[in-house]
């Protein structure tokens, strides 16, 4: 099951929610803000998250990430890049918004693994690293579901900027071609900043470009 939540700090961010319907257990994906409001849900839906899982270390996708780990007690998951970001505030932007901010001690993946819960193992989200956004940008995958959960390397009817520290538009690109269009064309992509799309849909409007 997906919930998506829109949490507002100094952006607005898509959070999202993925919950094994049969444990009521799941994942947290890019808590950036509003943590209070997340929590709540949590609490009202009756949900064990085990993991706060991060696709990149922009502040906006991560600015709740603290509070909800220590109040939950689990980890906080980002790329093996992803430290360049999480620790400085220049580099992942807060800096330049007035509230510095910075994620300490996240659990590393480097890409290809499958994240499981360990309350059933055949729950999973398959990493993929996609650079081009940031140098840490990955996308979680479900075949189960169809679902990719894509952070801000794409968008409906765009592309992510590449114009912050790390970003690079070749690479984007290319991480869009052989990393998202490659999966299935019904797979639903969900992003940081936009409406859902699907695979199918974004190579026919890319085709037209």
């Amino acid at each position: 099951m997906i919930y998506e939540v829109s949490v507002k700090g100094v952006f607005e961010t898509n959070c999202y929610f993925y919950i094994d319907k049969n444990t009521n257990h799941g994942f947290l994906i890019d808590p950036g803000a509003e943590a209070d409001k997340l929590l709540g849900i949590i609490k009202r839906k009756g949900w064990t998250i085990e993991k706060i899982l991060l696709t990149h270390g922009h502040f906006d996708h991560f600015g709740a990430a603290d509070k909800i780990r220590s109040r939950l007690g689990i980890d906080v998951y980002a790329h093996e890049f992803s430290d360049k970001y999480l620790l400085d505030p220049k580099i992942n932007l807060s800096a330049f918004c007035g509230v510095d901010m910075i994620v300490e001690k996240a659990v590393k993946f480097s890409g290809g693994e499958n994240i499981t819960l360990n309350a059933n193992h055949d729950f999973a989200l398959k990493v993929i690293h996609t650079p081009g956004h940031t140098d840490d940008s990955i996308l979680l995958y479900s075949e189960a579901d169809n679902v990719a959960f894509v952070g801000d390397t794409i968008f409906r009817h765009s592309i992510g900027n590449y114009s912050y520290p790390g970003g690079n538009k070749a690479v984007l690109v290319n991480s869009i071609m052989t990393r998202i269009f490659t999966l299935p064309a019904e797979t639903v992509l969900l992003s940081g900043h936009s409406d859902y799309t699907t695979v199918g849909n974004e190579k026919k409007y890319y085709a037209m470009l």
